[in-house]
């Protein structure tokens, strides 16, 4: 039996699909908040366990019975990596044979000027601390967010603004990460000997904003262009929108680690678990724009 922590979640969600796909509904279990949000799991089959991440008691029912654990990265950066270590332990008083964990890829955590980037590192290595064998996704920036990141339609008005230079991102959609994490979950083969196994789940070809904006313009049929701006004017631009400064702020650092790459990590992970090519840039940016 596999459980998937954050099954209501959107890259849970694509997990649960997935499962569903190619298992039995009976072997998949899902970790939820809100079981109102699961009912539709919960008639097809899906055990629904109610909990979350601070409840150790409910992380003990939850992992009865269950042989792996997809843990899906919290979003509460203040209490994270205390959540990610709650159902490490959980996993571990199980017994389970496996935990797989859906981090973040950076080239070097070392040189990443974004403060929240470290939970995710901080967790892999307490997974290697506890002993349990294990399965890492390092996931690329999602693909879906890029409309958030150029003020979604208006795009086509006002072009891409952004302090991200001439950085590279191996952007990949979320939906076919999703679907490589379940095909791991399923597939992966449990070294008993404690070797490690790390997915860089990213898309073989990164792409510059530039490009971002070369390929809106060709599935729209409307000029879009890339202008990049320093940091304070996107902190501007972005209190003009109506974001706190303070959040702004913390957002240079995000696109600080574009400038510098380390988001740019290519790989072919994702295409051999999924056994076909990902999207293209293009194919995702229609999907996502629903254009």
């Amino acid at each position: 039996m596999i459980l998937v922590t954050g099954a209501t979640g959107q890259l849970g969600g694509a997990v649960v699909r997935r499962l569903l796909e190619r298992t039995d509904p009976a072997t998949v279990c899902a970790l939820v908040r809100d079981g109102t949000k699961a009912t539709g799991l919960a008639a097809r089959g899906v055990a629904v366990r109610l909990g979350d991440y601070d409840d150790v008691a409910a992380l003990d029912r939850a992992m009865a019975g269950v042989h792996r654990v997809l843990l899906v990265a919290g979003n509460e950066p203040d209490r994270r990596v205390q959540q990610h270590q709650n159902v490490i332990d959980a996993a571990r008083r199980a017994g389970v044979e496996l935990i797989g964990f859906a981090g973040r890829t950076l080239r070097d955590i070392r040189a990443s000027e974004n403060t929240l980037m470290g939970d995710y590192f901080e967790t892999e290595n307490r997974i290697r601390a506890s002993g349990l064998p294990h399965v890492l996704f390092r996931n690329a920036l999602y693909l879906d967010t890029v409309p958030a990141y150029v003020g979604g339609a208006r795009v086509f008005e006002t072009g891409i603004r952004l302090p991200a230079g001439e950085g590279k991102v191996a952007f990949a959609l979320r939906s076919e990460m999703g679907e490589a994490l379940a095909n791991a979950m399923i597939d992966h083969e449990i070294d008993h000997d404690g070797a490690e196994r790390t997915h860089v789940v990213a898309a073989p070809r990164a792409h510059t904003f530039d490009d971002v904006a070369a390929a809106l313009t060709e599935v729209s049929g409307t000029a879009v262009r890339y202008t990049r701006i320093s940091d304070d004017e996107y902190v501007e631009d972005a209190v003009r929108a109506g974001l706190p400064e303070h959040l702004a702020r913390r957002f240079l650092g995000f696109y600080s680690d574009i400038r510098d790459d380390q988001l740019g990590r290519t790989s072919s992970d994702l295409e051999a678990l999924l056994g076909r090519e990902p999207a293209t840039l293009q194919q995702g940016l229609r999907e996502v724009f629903a254009l």
